[in-house]
């Protein structure tokens, strides 16, 4: 074996490298966030000088166009749609709808959360920015629990943006997605055709697609199942009549046909040792009850 020192100059040309490497690393995160953060000020602007011009324009459609609605009904609890106005506030509590999600920004926001609530409807606010943003993950579970949660006591929330297009259809597709078992091509084509104007903006499909993966992931459970872990902890002051007795893990099995089960089951039962003795006819009626 062969065995070379480093010199001090090597040592230290070393630590040199690594120190610009990490450096390196560092400015070239700061300037991808400039730049990012350079993007959504220039968005910011542009969306704030359409927001009106576009929804005068969304506004006139409406009116001479049949099937340009301002809100489509996507499942029997859920409305997606454009921003409304406080004149819609009574017309949707007569819909049924017990909540609000708006995805706009503070200057896009036409009706204030009091009047919502005046009505008796409750009123999610997640400020996502227009055209090409998303909402966050964290963001999109808080919407998607607010439907389902409305959705379970029979109440209909209006999902809404600007124009009833990108970022509200972002949440609605990840509500599909994760309560109507859809993938994300099959949820959006599913909207599609009762909005066919609903576009995503490459950010937001990208949305939709990581929700769905993130969502799997975290239910991706053990399926072995053969032992459970039992501390200390979990059996101070548990008086039983079988105290003395050792306990074991005994594997879980798989459910096969009603005499095997019948077995397992009294097989299971004997696998607990001390006092054994000869088996009882309650232990047999206890495997029979399995």
């Amino acid at each position: 074996m062969k065995i070379e020192e480093l010199d001090d100059s090597s040592a230290a040309e070393s630590v040199y490298e690594s120190r610009r490497c990490v450096d390196s690393a560092d400015k070239e995160r700061r300037m991808v966030a400039v730049r990012v953060d350079a993007k959504r000020a220039l968005v910011g602007a542009g969306a704030r000088i359409l927001f009106y011009p576009t929804l005068f324009y969304n506004v006139f459609r409406n009116k001479i166009q049949a099937e340009f609605r301002w809100w489509d009904q996507i499942e029997q609890f859920l409305l997606l749609g454009a921003v409304p106005f406080p004149k819609d506030v009574p017309r949707l509590k007569q819909l049924g709808v017990g909540g609000v999600i708006t995805l706009n920004e503070p200057y896009e926001t036409l009706v204030p959360t009091s009047l919502y609530y005046a009505h008796g409807i409750d009123h999610l606010v997640i400020p996502t920015r227009d055209y090409l943003f998303a909402p966050s993950f964290g963001d999109i579970n808080r919407a998607v629990d607010f439907i389902h949660r409305n959705a379970c006591n029979g109440q209909t929330t209006y999902v809404h943006c600007k124009a009833g297009r990108g970022r509200s259809t972002t949440v609605v597709l990840c509500y599909l997605v994760e309560y109507k078992h859809m993938s994300p091509a099959d949820a959006f084509e599913y909207v599609r055709s009762i909005r066919p104007r609903v576009l995503l903006a490459p950010s937001q499909w990208k949305a939709v697609q990581e929700y769905k993966q993130q969502r799997m992931a975290s239910k991706v459970v053990c399926t072995s199942g053969d032992a459970v872990l039992i501390t200390k902890a979990d059996l101070e002051g548990y008086h039983s009549p079988s105290a003395g007795k050792e306990l074991k893990i005994v594997p879980r099995m798989t459910r096969t046909s009603p005499m095997m089960a019948r077995l397992s089951c009294l097989f299971a039962s004997l696998k607990v040792s001390g006092n054994c003795g000869t088996t009882t006819m309650r232990q047999l009626t206890d495997a029979r009850a399995c």
